[in-house]
């Protein structure tokens, strides 16, 4: 019997198995569809990411609001020795010449002088807490193209506390155009600030602190700065404190006292008070002026100082920069006409029949003032709709007017026998 091979009994099994030809087309049809699907995905869940996700960490993590900065409105304040100067007046008119008592001589030791100065020192200490170091940063290279930076100082006061920053009240020069502002605090503290608002009639600026920036240890080292008034009348004669760079250097104290509070600055579209002081320090002084109360009544600035009296430190009038602090801490944009004004005497209104209101005393070049064809001269007396009745209800009224709308000024126009009423539309814009 014959024996046959199993294997062979499978022969007929054996099949050759020929591989499928690849279709290149569909391939590089599935790979581009299959990427452009990755890439589409990845787009909508990054989109998807950036919408929701700062939902989510408000919800999460919620963050309160900056506080609006506000400062209450001045009120005609007595301070105690006026009140008591007063009462010592009333009751001395009262009283017969005889009465009056001979004072005594008094005389002072160099002791006392000592105890003066120590209690002016404590006074300064203690609100230096609110004076900063503001310098401004620039990269440039030498003729060599050897990296150098400069650097621009300035001495500057915390003006406001928003619950997320400090803002600061500076001159704009050291920090206009420069790359970085850098903020030292009174304990040495450093921290990177941004420039907020610039006001460029006063050549001041707000910029801003984090105040995660700061440790527990430096925000106890500060101090928001009390701003006083600087309309009192008592003003004049009184001794101050200069604080920040009277003399160019920073963290300096200058003892002086108020010489001149008569001098009014006016700017376009405002009017400040010039506080003057006897206290001969640099060109480039800056800082406060404070009462021997510890508030702020000026901010150094030597931009309007007269020819030959260039080291003659004064200051801007706190009572009268209220409200640019205000609006530049806030972000507002302050409408811009480009008018210089006064107020329209008692005797010009009698004898003149001058009407009430604000007169014009100078246009600015190429302000939307002169553009809309206001001329010295004219007296507004509207603005808006709202009534006129002197050079400071024009410039409160215009602080409620957004920049870039139209508005309309109401002014009297002197013609040959008489005033004429004319209506003129204004387009305002941000000052520059």
């Amino acid at each position: 019997m014959e024996h046959k091979d199993p294997v062979q009994d499978f022969d007929f099994m054996k099949e050759k198995i020929k591989e499928r030809p690849v279709n290149k087309k569909k391939l590089l049809r599935r790979t581009i569809i299959t990427a452009s699907m990755a890439v589409i995905f990845g787009l909508v869940a990054c989109l998807t990411f950036l919408v929701l996700e700062p939902l989510f960490s408000n919800w999460l993590y919620p963050q309160e609001e900056p506080q609006q900065v506000t400062f209450p409105a001045e009120e005609d304040e007595m301070l105690p020795e006026d009140m008591l100067a007063g009462e010592t007046q009333t009751e001395e008119e009262n009283m017969p010449a005889e009465m009056f008592p001979v004072p005594a001589e008094v005389e002072l030791e160099v002791e006392d002088y000592q105890t003066i100065y120590d209690k002016l020192y404590v006074l300064a200490q203690e609100n230096s807490k609110a004076i900063v170091t503001v310098t401004g940063v620039t990269s440039d290279r030498d003729w060599f193209n050897n990296p150098y930076e400069n650097r621009g100082r300035t001495s500057g006061v915390i003006v406001a506390d928003t619950g997320k920053e400090y803002l600061i009240l500076v001159d704009k020069k050291p920090i206009e155009t420069v790359e970085t502002i850098q903020v030292t605090f009174r304990d040495g503290a450093q921290a990177q600030a941004v420039l907020k608002k610039i006001d460029p009639v006063t050549g001041l600026a707000i910029i801003g602190v984090e105040q995660e920036l700061l440790d527990h240890e430096a925000k106890g080292q500060l101090m928001v700065a009390t701003l006083g008034s600087s309309n009192n009348p008592n003003v004049l004669g009184s001794p101050v404190l200069i604080l920040g760079s009277p003399y160019g250097a920073g963290n300096s104290i200058a003892y002086g006292m108020v010489t001149s509070m008569g001098n009014v600055l006016h700017l376009p579209d405002a009017v400040y008070k010039l506080l003057k002081t006897d206290v001969y320090g640099s060109p480039d002084a800056s800082g406060v002026v404070l009462n021997m109360r510890g508030q702020v009544i000026g901010m150094v600035n030597g931009s309007f100082n007269e020819e030959g009296m260039e080291n003659q430190v004064n200051a801007i009038g706190i009572s009268e920069l209220k409200n640019t602090i205000e609006r530049l801490s806030n972000g507002q944009e302050q409408a811009y006409l480009g008018i210089y004004g006064t107020d329209v005497t008692t005797e010009a209104q009698k004898e003149l029949k001058v009407p009430q209101g604000a007169y014009v005393t100078e246009i600015a070049l190429d302000s939307p003032a002169m553009q809309a064809g206001i001329q010295s001269g004219d007296i507004i007396i509207k603005l808006g709709g709202e009534d006129v009745g002197s050079y400071a209800d024009y410039i409160s009224q215009l602080g409620r007017v957004t920049a870039g709308n139209t508005v309309t000024v109401t002014v009297m126009r002197q013609g040959q026998k008489e005033y004429r009423e004319l209506d003129i539309e204004v387009t305002t814009r941000t000052a520059e």
